[in-house]
């Protein structure tokens, strides 16, 4: 009778290391590959820490002086809400979330986290077009840019800094 129990638990524990060693889908991305997605002259750099792509991206301080408030917010979610993010989620199904920082210098101006969970399907389609047209028209028309940031504080955990955003 014991030697029926051992069997079992051998071949159980068998199956869970073979099962275990066929996870390859939870790959993840290294900082390069993530940088890889987004095009962004300015200058972007990222990394991977732990399960979460960071991303951090330059921002003009002349920007952040001319559009105030508005475009100290606004601007994680340009780069959160897009087919590339999108598409870094498809292809890293080990991947938990993607967080946009936006920096003037060295001084963090906006924070926005987006758990990978966080939109289905329709709302990616929602969140694409949303971004899309601010980034279009958002410089003629900044309801634009208004909704992607209410959409953005929806959909994301968000942290501002206070010295770019208390108007």
């Amino acid at each position: 009778m014991m030697k029926g129990r051992w069997t079992v638990v051998i071949l159980v524990t068998c199956g869970l290391v073979v099962g275990c060693q066929g996870r390859s889908g939870l790959a993840l991305p290294d900082g390069e590959e993530v940088e890889s997605y987004y095009e962004y002259p300015a200058g972007l750099e990222a990394e991977l820490v732990g399960n979460v792509a960071v991303i951090r991206v330059a921002q003009s301080a002349q920007q952040i002086r001319r559009g105030g408030s508005l475009w100290a917010k606004v601007g994680p979610y340009i780069f959160l809400f897009t087919q590339e993010t999108y598409q870094l989620f498809e292809d890293f199904p080990g991947l938990a979330a993607v967080r946009v920082i936006t920096e003037v210098g060295n001084t963090e101006v906006a924070n926005a986290l987006l758990p990978r969970d966080e939109l289905s399907d329709l709302l990616w389609r929602r969140s694409i077009n949303i971004a899309g047209l601010a980034r279009r028209d958002g410089t003629k028309r900044m309801t634009l840019l208004e909704a992607l940031v209410r959409w953005g504080e929806e959909h994301a955990e968000y942290r501002y800094n206070e010295r770019y955003t208390r108007r």
